[in-house]
């Protein structure tokens, strides 16, 4: 994309496009401005977002809501506890000169909707878990690109536990962010419940095509951080993993297992990344921190004692930092 004459250019012009961004799924979404913008900027670092809160939160409304502002393909899953693999990546099907053929699923877009992931078994999370990471599918020995940019964004319901599928570690490890959805402030409360219940439609304008997204994912990997920065993000992934030299006393005692490298990769990623939607054309130590919960919330596993002493992971990630 030539129309920019420089990176800092470039970097203007991404900070302007997600300010309207935001502008235009305000139209349709009242608050929840802290977890539009953690989309957001998931979406720009070419990761992956998991959303937990309660139902009735527009957790759904709120990915479909971006996907409208974005000009991207958009689909839907519905996670239940018979959804097998090739409901979601497509099958093998005989075609009318009895030829087999590959017939894609849902999970050839750019924005998947995984609903309620954890409603369904390992065998159907684990076919995520490819594209996820490798943004491509296997069937029945066949390799098929997925179309880019692709982005999983899950939620999660974090109350009713009866016939769920808690996310295996490496599946959670995939997401770049897992993100708390809320509950409205009163006032916030009123003008949802003003705006859902007359028969007015409000029409979203496209702010960004696909090739502008990827164009903008690569100009975040390239903007350039100090050393001091990136090891300052290290420093904090390491300090997470219990009987390591760089734990600290809280997580000897309260973690039983700490953050991976992947952690530390995306402090840096979404670090670059927060730096340029506020238009700086380096990161500082400030990003690093405003990512730090989001990234490691779902890296860290408390232990027994924590659990017994009401220790909250969001307690001991604020004393890391």
């Amino acid at each position: 994309m030539a129309k920019y004459k420089s990176d800092a250019e470039a970097v203007d012009a991404l900070s302007a496009a997600f300010k309207n961004l935001r502008q235009e799924i305000g139209k349709v979404i009242v608050g929840q401005e802290d977890v539009v913008k953690k989309v957001l900027l998931c979406i720009f670092c070419d990761g992956h977002s998991l959303l937990v809160g309660v139902p009735g939160l527009a957790k759904t409304l709120l990915v479909k809501t971006i996907s409208d502002a974005l000009d991207l393909g958009f689909k839907r899953i519905q996670f239940t506890p018979d959804l097998m693999p090739s409901d979601i990546t497509g099958a093998e099907i005989l075609d009318d000169n009895r030829q087999f053929k590959f017939s894609k699923g849902p999970l050839f877009t750019n924005i998947l909707l995984a609903d309620e992931i954890n409603r369904t078994p390992p065998k159907t999370q684990a076919a995520l878990l490819e594209a996820m990471q490798e943004r491509s599918v296997t069937a029945a020995g066949e390799f098929h690109q997925l179309p880019l940019p692709f982005f999983v964004l899950a939620t999660q319901n974090p109350i009713e536990q009866e016939g769920t599928y808690p996310l295996p570690e490496a599946q959670l490890d995939r997401f770049m962010f897992n993100i708390k959805v809320g509950y409205p402030t009163f006032k916030e409360e009123v003008d949802v419940v003003k705006s859902t219940t007359t028969n007015k439609k409000v029409t979203l304008n496209k702010v960004l095509s696909g090739e502008e997204i990827r164009f903008f994912q690569q100009l975040i990997r390239k903007i350039p951080i100090s050393d001091n920065v990136l090891e300052y993000a290290v420093k904090l992934a390491s300090k997470t993993r219990p009987g390591t030299d760089m734990a600290t006393k809280e997580v000897n005692n309260y973690l039983s297992w700490g953050a991976g490298p992947r952690a530390s990769q995306y402090l840096v990623i979404g670090a670059k990344g927060n730096a340029a939607i506020n238009g700086k054309y380096s990161p500082d130590i400030a990003d690093v921190k405003a990512v730090a919960e989001d990234i490691l919330r779902h890296r860290i596993v408390k232990n027994y004692k924590a659990e017994a002493e009401g220790v909250t992971l969001e307690n001991i990630i604020a004393g890391l930092l």
